[in-house]
């Protein structure tokens, strides 16, 4: 079973300019998760799309490969789906391992234990994530312990069947889900999302208490 890993990074951001290789506790962002997924046992290649230079020579340098993303493909607006369906027009693969880099907060062992999960399960695709309890104010008078909430995911790793992205669609029929702690849930949207993932790899790195 061929498992790529595919780590989708445009140049273009708007809340935070060249936010992908924006430098965040020594590293730019974009090179947690190349780094993430080289500690990964049963990844084999790491494929970078984007249409961008700088990212490109950050990518390779970090040890990724480069699939180039057609800039039609990396507009603001442009959803995820297409990017990875074009890597695997240029790369075979048996599952997808997609991981966000806005979400570089990642235990060392995390991939590998959802890709394990996503084998032992047999589901079609697989989501980290956390069990939302937010309700819009006023419509829910239960107490928080008594609501069941619904899973969200959260944007750090997603295991996909490959086949389905060929198809069309990142979802199986049958969906897998692995709870992960308030720290790796975090993905930066914004300058405070930075400022606070930043502060976690720092402490995670014993560079502060």
């Amino acid at each position: 079973m061929e498992i790529i890993a595919v780590i989708p990074a445009r140049g273009g951001s708007k809340g935070i300019p060249r936010k992908n290789i924006k430098m965040i506790a020594g590293k730019p962002l974009l090179v947690w998760s190349i780094e993430a997924a080289k500690k990964s046992k049963y990844i084999k290649r790491i494929i970078v799309s984007t249409e961008d230079e700088e990212i490109s020579e950050v990518a390779k340098n970090a040890g990724a490969e480069v699939v180039k993303r057609p800039k039609e493909l990396a507009e603001d607006n442009s959803p995820t789906l297409p990017a990875i369906q074009h890597v695997l027009t240029k790369v075979n693969a048996a599952v997808v391992v997609l991981l966000q880099p806005t979400s570089p907060i990642r235990d060392d062992n995390l991939i590998d234990k959802c890709v394990e999960e996503f084998k032992k399960t047999k589901v079609g695709s697989l989501a980290t994530g956390f069990y939302c309890k937010f309700n819009k104010y006023g419509t829910c008078t239960k107490p928080r312990q008594e609501i069941k909430g619904f899973f969200y995911d959260d944007g750090n790793v997603y295991v996909i069947n490959a086949d389905l992205i060929r198809k069309g669609t990142l979802f199986g029929d049958k969906l897998g889900e692995v709870i992960i702690d308030k720290e790796q849930n975090i993905e930066i949207d914004d300058p405070t999302d930075f400022f606070l993932v930043e502060q976690i790899l720092k402490k995670r790195m014993g560079l502060i208490k």
